[in-house]
């Protein structure tokens, strides 16, 4: 069974600099009264009392301009971030597309690199085996993938992982749109796979600022707006309250 339960879910970041580390800092912090308040580390709340709960067949787009608290989500739904306070359960094989960089070597060839990068997605070694060939066709990197990954440019990394990510079967499909890095050919190519991988997802969260994408992927939507849940519905409804407000 698919699902994911957030609820009151923060996630904080503090800012540390030179003085907050120092040893005699953290000591006098601890044992004097005014000192102690003085010596309070700085916290960015990212994420601040999120409540999502969703099954299996769901499709929930992310929307919110740039720093809004998007990634983070992302990211603590992956279970990257661990909530610093409330709770967050996901239930279900999790497929996290958005650093693209994850579970890649640089000391070994890309071939090596196809199988590193599908266990870390979840798949078995027989499983990877069967799509190497057609994850070797997408990539179009020929004789590279006999090289190691540091000889590869960061176009040439980013055509890798998509080639393996873009062949998996994932339960819950994580996953951002932003790319970058490679040409505008292979990016269209690319962009007809992963939207076969985000119909093939048992469950899907999805962060992009493009409708066109967002209306053909998702039924559902999250405006996020400075690290909260600003609303959440059908998607042309808050699609629609989201531009009225940027």
């Amino acid at each position: 069974m698919v699902s994911i339960e957030v609820k009151g879910a923060y996630v904080d970041f503090p800012i540390f600099d030179a003085k907050t580390r120092s040893l005699k800092k953290q000591v006098l912090g601890k044992v004097g009264g005014p000192i102690a308040a003085a010596a309070k580390v700085p916290v960015i709340e990212a994420l601040q009392d999120i409540t999502l709960s969703m099954g299996d067949g769901d499709r929930v787009g992310l929307v919110g301009h740039n720093g809004a608290g998007k990634s983070t989500l992302l990211r603590l739904l992956s279970g990257i971030y661990e909530p610093t306070r409330g709770t967050a359960r996901v239930t279900g094989r999790i497929a996290p597309v958005f650093d693209l960089g994850v579970g890649l070597d640089p000391e070994v060839s890309g071939h090596e690199n196809v199988m590193i990068q599908g266990l870390f997605l979840g798949m078995s070694r027989k499983q990877m085996a069967k799509r190497v060939d057609d994850i070797a066709e997408f990539t179009e990197l020929g004789d590279y993938l006999s090289l190691p990954l540091r000889t590869y440019s960061a176009g040439m990394r980013v055509r890798l992982s998509l080639g393996v990510v873009t062949t998996i079967d994932p339960e819950i499909l994580i996953l951002d749109e932003g790319l970058g890095a490679v040409d505008a050919a292979f990016l269209a190519k690319a962009r007809e796979r992963l939207v076969d991988l985000a119909r093939r997802a048992g469950a899907l969260v999805f962060a992009s600022h493009s409708d066109e994408l967002l209306r053909e992927l998702c039924t559902t939507a999250l405006w996020m707006d400075e690290g909260r849940i600003r609303d959440h519905g059908p998607l042309d409804d808050v699609l629609a309250a989201y531009h009225a407000r940027s």
